[in-house]
Formats: structure tokens, C-alpha cells, sequence
């Protein structure tokens, strides 16, 4: 299975290890492999796509520019808690919003040919005005908004 411009599927299997913490045992959960479809699929690993979206690319852009650009796995836990993973994404803001809602999500370094292609569909559909902070209130056209309110200069 090849990938496209928005789509690459990618193979993905998890491990699990247990870790002694002081008198109790912890189980954690990582990444065993990640490979691109086109390989033969390892043993025990699930199917799933990295999907890009365009209203997504701000997010992208702020992840591939760190020096630690990661890709996050989004899980699901079986009710015998084993955790399956069910989605890729390299938006923050996707794995921020699933640990909120406590799904499990690992994450991994980034490897730098899913980089490259980030890259590339960014630059294909264009850069987004990253914003650290929104204020809808200001109307930065018109020069309107209480950060343009100089009267208080004038006393």
C-alpha cells in the first residue's frame, strides 16, 4: 500500500512491560514498531493511517519546527486493558485533546521522511498564520480593539 499527498499507512505495534516501582509492579505501554505498509506486516501490528489535514497544517508547522518533532499514537484500552492503537496524528493538539478525554496516547520521535512529506504538503497547500493567542475581539484590518486605544498616551 503506497501513501499519497494526505495519507500513509503505516504499520504499528505496541509493547507491554511491567517495571517495578518501590513494592509495586507498574505496566507501561510503548511502541514495539512503527513501519509504512509497503513492508510486510509485523506480527500482532494493526493498520492504520497517518492522515494530514489542512486545517491542521499551523499544528504541523509548530511540531516538524521543534528539534523534537514527534508523531502521536492515539490508543484504545480493551476492557481486559490492552491498549490497541487506533490513530496517528503529528498534531499536538489532537494528542492533547485525547488525553483529556483519557484516551491513551504515546508518542514517538518523528522520523525525518515523514517530516520531509509534512513538509511537502504544507508547502503544496500553504503556510498558516500561527497565532500563540487568538483575540477575536481585536479587528486588526480596521486598527480597532483595546490594544489601539491610545488615549491613555495622551494623559
Amino acid at each position: 500500500m503506497q501513501h499519497t499527498e494526505s495519507q500513509w499507512p503505516m504499520y504499528v505495534s505496541l509493547k507491554k512491560s511491567e517495571k517495578l516501582v518501590g513494592r509495586w509492579t507498574s505496566v507501561q505501554w510503548e511502541v514495539d514498531q512503527m513501519l509504512p505498509a509497503t513492508h510486510a506486516a509485523p506480527a500482532g501490528a494493526h493498520l492504520i493511517l497517518l492522515e494530514l489535514h489542512k486545517d491542521e497544517r499551523g499544528s504541523y508547522r509548530i511540531n516538524i519546527d521543534m528539534d523534537n518533532a514527534m508523531l502521536y499514537i492515539v490508543c484504545d484500552e480493551t476492557e481486559d486493558g490492552e491498549w490497541k492503537p487506533v490513530a496517528i496524528s503529528a498534531d499536538q493538539n489532537v494528542a492533547a485533546g485525547c488525553l483529556e478525554a483519557d484516551t491513551p496516547v504515546l508518542n514517538i520521535p518523528m522520523p525525518k521522511a515523514i517530516a520531509c512529506w509534512i513538509e511537502a504538503f504544507i508547502t503544496r497547500h500553504g503556510e498558516v498564520e500561527i497565532c500563540a493567542h487568538r483575540r477575536k475581539h481585536v479587528n486588526r484590518r480596521k486598527n480597532q480593539g483595546p490594544s489601539t486605544d491610545h488615549t491613555a498616551d495622551r494623559l
